[in-house]
Order: structure tokens, then sequence, then C-alpha cells
């Protein structure tokens, strides 16, 4: 069935209102499990204290546990940050640009799929340099890059998606590297995991669209966002999953 949407503007998600169904949406347990587990790959081993950036529901911060590591969530959004507080996280309503947490003082940040969805000019690189403001000298910069290429599975779903493609993503492997290195952070090491339940249909990739889930990803050209949909929905098997996306992390040291 066709979605209305009777503008061609872009919407803009809704944290607070997507706290509710975020887990649901995004692979659950199996895709937090894998993406934790990847975090701690690049965590050093003897790292006391880590804060998760833009922790949403705290799905993933929840799972960031080991012997002798302190983890704490901040988020922006009071919906994000309750559901995490619900599921045990001690966690701080907090802008990423300005953290309430004092200078040298953390030996790990992660940031898990947030940088791709600070799309205002300035702000990743801001983001950034808050994150070596508040790292020790040794601490480590755990982030998400290419967060949305990774999608790109050669499904005809990608083929719909093409000619629509953000043309500067905002977590663009070698940007974060240069703003780090400005912010004074070195590059460390890099690890993979598995989106698991993130095989997409062309049936939830409309309903996506719509409810502006994909708008860090997609801007739309000569077309609105209602037709773009109607060519999804014309796609073979429209509940039948494509392949799974491999998310990409990399690692920067404070020096």
């Amino acid at each position: 069935m066709a979605l209305p949407l009777p503008t061609t503007a872009k919407p803009v998600l809704d944290y607070d209102a997507e706290a509710e169904v975020y887990d649901a949406s995004r692979g659950g347990a199996p895709r937090a499990e894998a993406a934790a587990a990847a975090v701690l790959r690049l965590v050093p081993a003897d790292a006391g204290t880590l804060l998760d950036l833009g922790c949403g529901t705290g799905i993933v911060t929840a799972r960031l546990e080991r012997p002798g590591l302190r983890v704490l969530g901040a988020d922006a959004s009071h919906g994000m940050a309750a559901a995490a507080l619900r599921r045990g996280v001690p966690v701080a309503l907090a802008d990423a640009a300005r953290l309430p947490v004092r200078p040298g003082s953390l030996d790990a940040v992660s940031a898990v799929w947030l940088l791709h969805l600070l799309r205002e000019p300035g702000l990743v690189p801001a983001v950034i340099t808050e994150v070596a403001r508040v790292l020790r000298p040794g601490g480590v910069f755990v982030t998400t890059v290419d967060k949305d290429s990774s999608h790109d599975v050669g499904s005809d779903i990608d083929a719909v998606f093409a000619a629509h493609l953000t043309p500067t993503p905002s977590d663009a492997s070698g940007e974060v590297e240069a703003h780090a290195s400005r912010a004074g952070l070195r590059p460390g090491g890099e690890a993979r995991f598995t989106g698991h339940g993130q095989g997409r249909t062309p049936r939830c990739s409309a309903e996506a669209l719509l409810a502006g889930r994909y708008a860090s990803r997609i801007v739309p050209r000569g077309i609105t966002l209602r037709e773009l949909a109607d060519r999804l929905e014309l796609l073979p098997d429209q509940d039948t999953p494509r392949a799974e996306p491999t998310y990409r992390l990399r690692s920067f040291v404070r020096m």
C-alpha cells in the first residue's frame, strides 16, 4: 500500500518518538552484540572508562561490558536517553559537541552510527574536537565511518537509490581522519561487523524512506520522496531481505 506524503520536503526523524521502535527496526540484539564486540576489540585492555556518545536506547552501550571497564552513555534525545536508563545504562542528556566531562578524564569514547547523522556544516569536526578534549593522552576514540555506503550491497534497492545518494556523507573515512588529525588524534586500528537483521526489503525501504530514516543518505533529485518510494514498491519480492551490510569501525588515539 502506498504511504501518503503530501510534501516534497525530506522528513526529519524525530528521535524522541523513534526511541519506541528503534531497536526492533534496526536489527535488535544480534546487530547490537556484533557492534559492541567490534568496539571492544579496538578499546585498549587497560581502559577503565568509556563514554558511548549518541548512545540511543543503550542497546549497544549495555553490551560494552568488560571487567574493569566503567561504561557511560550520552545522548541529546530525551526519548533515547530514557530508553537507555530503562536498560540500566548510566546516561547523561548532552550535546555531543559540549560534553559535561572534564578535560582528559576518559580512557575511551565510542560513537556507533552517529557521525553520519551530523549533517550541519562544521558539526562533525566540532564533535571530534570535543572527543579529543575529554580523552586522556593515549585515550582512544572508536567510531563507525562510511555508514550509509555500507548499505550498498549491489541490490535492486541500491539501483533505485543510486541517483539520489548524499554526495558528501558526513562520516566519510578520509574526512573523519582529517578532522581527527587536526584535533590531535592519530589513526589507530580498524574493525568490521555484520549488520544482522539489516538486510533491507523493498517494502520496508519504502516505509523507512517516507518516515525519514534515510534522511542522512537520500537526497531526491528531480523526483519526490513519494515517487521514489513508488519505484521501490514496484520491485519484486517485496518482503524478501537483500544482503546484510558490513559496517566499518575506525579508532583514533589521543596524542
